[in-house]
């Protein structure tokens, strides 16, 4: 397993705004074979029942540990509340409803991209796949929705955090009507 740093390009507690630079980033990214993978806590029984209603086959386990449930247990979620869920390797159209479907619950959607395309005019070379992705961290500070939050952030990921990617990390900011801030997570990938 691998890890990138995931650079937070815009911060705002606009979630349309948020959707829109997602929207955007992935625009500019090769998609063509791209997933994405879902994470979160759950704490309702309505967020849970419209979660589950784009996500039927959600693997989930109580946040006080897979001893209080789990779908690997065949317990009932909602009997479990609140419980932390995660799905990968989904079509890009689940993302959205998904999104939707969150309520207040925090969050993070990961694309995993084809690539990110040359930019000569910027002194961008293409990235391969193996470091083309982007996150939206819903109702979170971070992608680990362990500071609950109103705000939503957006993240590109970079190869390390040696600098050698802060230029497209800049420029895919720019994109979206944002900016790097330096704010950095490092996520397994």
């Amino acid at each position: 397993m691998s890890n990138s740093a995931a650079a937070a390009v815009l911060t705002t507690a606009d979630l349309s705004e948020a959707i829109r630079a997602v929207r955007t980033l992935l625009g500019l990214a090769d998609v063509s074979q791209a997933e994405v993978d879902f994470e979160g806590v759950i704490s309702s029984p309505a967020v849970l029942a419209q979660v589950r209603d784009v996500l039927p086959d959600l693997v989930w386990w109580a946040s006080a540990g897979k001893e209080h449930g789990s779908s690997e247990a065949g317990d009932d979620p909602a009997g479990c509340l609140p419980i932390r869920v995660y799905d990968w390797c989904r079509p890009l159209d689940r993302a959205e409803p998904f999104i939707a479907a969150l309520g207040p619950d925090p969050a993070a959607v990961r694309w995993d991209l084809d690539g990110w395309p040359a930019v000569p005019e910027a002194g961008l070379e293409a990235i391969s796949q193996k470091w083309a992705y982007l996150t939206l961290a819903v109702n979170s500070r971070d992608i680990y929705q362990e500071e609950p939050s109103q705000d939503h952030t957006v993240y590109v990921h970079a190869r390390d955090r040696n600098g050698d990617q802060l230029p497209r990390v800049h420029w895919l900011a720019a994109q979206v009507g944002g900016r790097f801030t330096g704010r950095v997570e490092i996520a397994p990938l």
